[in-house]
């Protein structure tokens, strides 16, 4: 959430041809080559997915593999830099100038270094093709959009439309360039010595995490509404078959190159997953921040997201919607007055009431759209005023009601409590002797669904087998 964006990037640059002993000199020329400019949409970037990910075993396996890559590429000349960026989210994206980012929920969910190598080189084939050029044009439109919705536009409904899509023409690039795109990693995997189905394997799991997103297991991540901003690898059947086409070019099915699982899942031992406590979590339907310390339950049935500017909830039916914020309201200005002070439209002033949840000082307001009608909270907090809107197709009693109870759960933590938070982990452990696929999926400090998000992680189906001293990935807060 907004305010707790770490300082400083994870840089890995590689060369073709250099020695490793030389990164250190090379990420220095890859800096010095940047114009303040891209020096600038680099930390935005950063910034935007909660900041970098720091781990000296994962940048050094990240570090091989690109540099392999590079050597095998068409244009061995270019150089490379791989942000990994501190975000649960599963996404991967290139800008022009070489700069390559992946986040850990990526990692997290790729089960080998031959799936990794095939997003590292897929975007490898983005700024070889100069897509990521055309990507940096849609990048700056999208920004140029939502500063205009965020000083212009008063109406939350046609604010919210608007931006949705400028995400969208952000998103993604034509089919067209996706396959090329797919057709060159592919081809860059091979000839660098890794297995080239594994982007076929990679497609597959983002749309089997993708579908477990939506909770649907027909829907494939091409038509997830929860698809993260900017994933722009819709793994749709076709794309998967041409993927493994491709793959066929350079090995039978029978003859898989290099995949290093052991390598890959003995980096990301103890990797962050998730939120990161740092910048606030989720539990279920509950929010906690231990640093800003304080929490808050969301209404039953729905379902939370974290990111850096905001909480952000909704029900599955997407009748009802939450944001959580926080916002800077002088001390002249009540919060009263703030609600009805008009950044919202269709505030009825009559229902602005001010009151005191759990020792602190508030206000509330309903607003009404067109579409949407809106149970608003301001929260004075310590210098900051938090804001919790709640949002619902039909703003009925019970609905106002729960929305009203929610927000009475918005409270402070101990320093105790906060100081018992622990982050989510990738845990590689061996299959026992009497392991089974649901024994393993018990030990998943997880929400919900843990046989299916095991099966998810460790790219596996339910009719597989476990063998004795297997390594397989679960997810633990210990």
């Amino acid at each position: 959430m907004a305010g707790l964006l770490l300082a400083g990037c994870a840089k890995l640059e590689a060369q073709a041809d250099a020695p490793a002993a030389a990164s250190a000199s090379r990420i220095s020329s890859f800096e010095d080559s940047l114009t303040p400019a891209q020096r600038k949409e680099h930390e935005r970037l950063v910034q935007s997915y909660g900041g970098a990910y720091n781990d000296p075993k994962l940048q050094a396996l990240i570090q091989d593999t690109i540099s392999r890559l590079v050597a095998a590429s068409e244009r061995p000349e270019l150089n490379y830099r791989v942000t990994v960026l501190n975000s649960p989210a599963v996404n991967a994206f290139a800008l022009p100038n070489g700069s390559l980012y992946v986040t850990r929920g990526l990692v997290a969910l790729a089960d080998d270094r031959a799936e990794l190598a095939s997003v590292l080189a897929h975007e490898m084939g983005h700024v070889i093709a100069n897509h990521a050029a055309i990507r940096e044009d849609q990048m700056k439109q999208a920004i140029l959009v939502s500063r205009v919705i965020s000083n212009v536009v008063n109406d939350a409904d046609l604010g919210a439309l608007a931006l949705e899509k400028s995400r969208q023409s952000l998103a993604s690039f034509s089919r067209a360039q996706e396959l090329e795109a797919d057709a060159i990693g592919v081809g860059i995997s091979a000839r660098a010595g890794f297995d080239p189905y594994g982007a076929s394997r990679f497609l597959t799991a983002m749309g089997r995490q993708a579908a477990l997103r939506s909770g649907d297991a027909t829907k494939s991540a091409a038509n997830d509404p929860t698809a993260d901003f900017l994933a722009s690898h819709p793994a749709t059947p076709e794309r998967i078959s041409i993927a493994i086409a491709n793959a066929r070019e350079y090995a039978a099915p029978d003859k898989e190159g290099e995949r290093d699982r052991d390598e890959y899942l003995s980096a990301i031992n103890g990797m962050v997953y998730g939120d990161d406590p740092k910048e606030g979590f989720i539990r279920g339907r509950r929010f906690f921040h231990p640093k800003l310390g304080f929490t808050f339950t969301a209404p039953e049935n729905f379902t939370l997201e974290n990111t850096p500017q905001a909480v952000l909830g909704a029900t599955s039916d997407g009748r009802e919607a939450l944001r959580l914020d926080a916002v800077r309201v002088t001390g002249d200005q009540s919060l009263a007055q703030y609600l009805s002070s008009g950044w919202i439209d269709g505030v009825e002033i009559n229902s602005v009431e001010s009151l005191v949840l759990n020792g602190f000082p508030a206000a509330t307001a309903v607003a009404r759209g067109d579409q949407w009608s809106f149970r608003m909270f301001a929260i004075r907090f310590g210098s900051d005023v938090y804001r919790m809107i709640f949002a619902a197709r039909e703003l009925t009693p019970d609905i106002d009601a729960s929305f009203r109870a929610a927000a009475s759960t918005f409270r402070r933590v101990s320093i105790d409590e906060a100081d018992k938070v622990q982050p989510q982990r990738v845990r590689v452990v061996s299959v026992g002797l009497t392991d089974t696929i649901d024994k393993l999926a018990a030990r998943m400090d997880v929400p919900d669904k843990p046989v299916e998000r095991f099966l998810v992680l460790n790219g596996m189906d339910r009719a597989d087998k476990l063998s004795y001293g297997d390594k397989v990935k679960i997810i633990s807060a210990d």
